[in-house]
């Protein structure tokens, strides 16, 4: 990446002036006028009084930079570089630069901004996570597509990817589930279907509130569950089957898939392994006849490992679940896509998982999701307040095939799918978002339509040309402010890519992709492309069209949405 070969160069200048460099970065100034690459490297260090090198402002002490880099010989790469108050340094790339990157897209194509920054490094992503026994809801819509997205990312980074769809498929509330089965259905598993599961387990907890004892009902029988009790595993079997069932159709609609599905129940037989050793390493204790890990110098409450009554917890087969993926894949990242509600869940996890010598601190990231409200507010499976996501997705295609012209069922699927998508992950992954029909289908602004209907137009140009896009092209200076800003955007693809991955945003990539269909739907109705008159403009202008669709389908691609040749 050219920010990379600019931090190279200008660390040397640095040093040469014995500057420290570590804290060195690079922005892109808001306004274009300002530069192409900015950075306040001058203003990191302390403010002292004028001495009597006269460096000490960073006023003087950006123009020292400068005129050691100037008398150096500035790159090839670099027009100008300026300094501007309080102690900025601006650079500004020149032409020939910027359209060798556009002649890159071209050659590149669908690997343009991917790289080899993992190359040798393993990243487990745990990410969709759905409860068995209930609908897909809108609720997991988030951990699904910000999950995906943050895999797609990193393998395009260059790492190897192992997504992990931990599936809730053990616990208390199969305890609850079987009450109620036994209770309200004559403890028959025939006739059961996903949305009766949900009823009972809703009913479970209606009933409960009147009589608590229910509760109690409901933890023998996970004990009998984890004890192996046949009628309990029959019921259970039953429960697991008809959700798998279900997530599949759905995946299919999402046009999600994912390595591997392991339950919690997979780890049933290596939580105890994990168990003993917290106890070998006088890592757990016993507490009021639990056994837990107590996080004194962090201030955390204990993580129970073993309830009193022997059953095992969420935070054992956690545990359990992080030592079978460290032996399976040795991970360099163990990222969870998971609700921000479980901040200190995964808090004391990843310090038990330190204390027992699963990893260092730093290889585990809890990428932590806001709620998706609606006007009722927050949605509850045990109150049966819940927007399954089947309903969401079935009424988006609808809305999309008003937007198709022939309103194909084919298009208006990847239409409306993408726009559900698109509106999760245009906001960033920790905010709280309020669903909204109307913004997520504008045509006018920030949304997988939108982009959508930019690539498509994009193709329409290429379709309709006379002569193909050589590898590489012809243009010397850019002759209009659009095709400018264009080739000011177009390069800075790769940058956000890697810099998405590495904050776990993938809102970045939204971002960019907004900015540059804004930038070509200017230049597409300003100026002329295959009637731009001579033949060296007609050809730049379509290799520009051509590179900015190629890099709206990259975009899209590490969104998880397709995009469409028409719309």
């Amino acid at each position: 990446m050219i920010v990379d070969q600019i931090k190279k160069d200008l660390t040397e200048i640095l040093e040469k002036l014995k500057i420290s460099s570590e804290k060195l970065s690079l922005e892109h100034p808001l306004r274009q006028a300002q530069g192409d690459y900015s950075t306040n490297i001058a203003m990191r260090k302390p403010r002292r009084k004028r001495s009597r090198s006269g460096i000490d402002f960073p006023l003087d002490l950006a123009n020292k930079i400068v005129n050691s880099w100037r008398s150096s010989g500035l790159p090839k790469y670099v027009a100008k570089i300026q300094v501007a108050k309080p102690g900025f340094i601006n650079i500004w790339l020149k032409n020939e630069v910027l359209i060798s990157e556009i002649e890159k897209v071209l050659k590149e194509k669908k690997k343009y901004g991917s790289s080899n920054l993992g190359k040798g490094k393993t990243v487990v992503i745990d990410y969709s996570s759905p409860n068995i026994a209930r609908p897909f809801g809108i609720g997991h819509l988030r951990s699904t597509v910000i999950g995906q997205a943050i895999y797609n990312l990193y393998q395009f980074l260059g790492y190897k990817t192992v997504g992990v769809n931990h599936l809730g498929d053990w616990g208390t509330q199969f305890g609850k589930l079987i009450v109620a089965i036994k209770k309200w259905h004559q403890g028959e598993v025939r006739g059961l279907t996903i949305d009766k599961l949900e009823k009972l387990y809703v009913k479970f907890h209606q009933e409960a509130a009147k009589k608590p004892e229910l509760e109690d009902e409901a933890r023998a029988w996970f004990k009998k569950l984890e004890d192996k009790d046949s009628e309990a595993r029959k019921i259970w079997r039953a429960c697991v089957e008809i959700s798998l069932k279900e997530f599949k159709r759905i995946y299919e609609l999402l046009g999600v898939e994912i390595d591997y599905s392991l339950g919690e129940s997979f780890y049933e037989d290596k939580v105890m392994v994990v168990i003993e050793k917290a106890k070998r390493k006088q890592v757990a204790v016993e507490s009021e006849g639990a056994l837990v890990i107590k996080f004194p110098e962090l201030n955390f409450p204990p993580a129970m490992l073993l309830k009193s009554d022997g059953a095992t917890t969420y935070e054992a087969r956690d545990l359990a679940c992080i030592a079978y993926r460290k032996k399976r894949w040795q991970p360099a990242l163990f990222i969870y896509e998971v609700g921000i509600d479980q901040k200190l869940h995964f808090q004391q996890t990843f310090a038990a998982a330190v204390k027992l010598g699963l990893g260092q601190l730093e290889q585990f990231v809890h990428v932590a999701h806001g709620l998706i409200q609606f006007e009722g507010g927050k949605m509850s499976t045990r109150a049966g307040k819940i927007v399954h996501l089947e309903e969401v997705l079935n009424e988006a295609v609808k809305r999309a095939q008003k937007l198709s012209e022939k309103r194909q069922k084919k298009i208006a699927q990847v239409v409306g799918v993408g726009a559900v998508k698109y509106f999760d992950l245009m906001h960033h992954p920790s905010t709280d978002i309020v669903f909204d029909w109307e913004k997520m289908f504008v045509l006018e602004g920030n949304s997988a339509s939108y982009l959508q209907y930019t690539y498509a137009r994009c193709r329409s140009v290429l379709k309709k040309s006379p002569i193909a896009i050589p590898d590489r092209i012809h243009i010397h200076d850019p002759v209009s402010d659009e095709e400018v800003a264009l080739l000011r955007t177009i390069y800075k693809f790769p940058e956000v890519v890697s810099e998405a991955g590495e904050s776990y945003a993938p809102n970045l990539v939204c971002n960019f992709l907004f900015d540059l269909a804004q930038k070509y739907n200017l230049f597409y109705n300003r100026q002329p492309i295959l009637k731009a008159g001579n033949p060296e403009l007609v050809e730049g202008r379509l290799a520009l069209t051509s590179a900015v669709s190629q890099i709206i389908k990259n975009g899209l691609y590490l969104l998880g949405i397709e995009a469409p040749e028409r719309m």
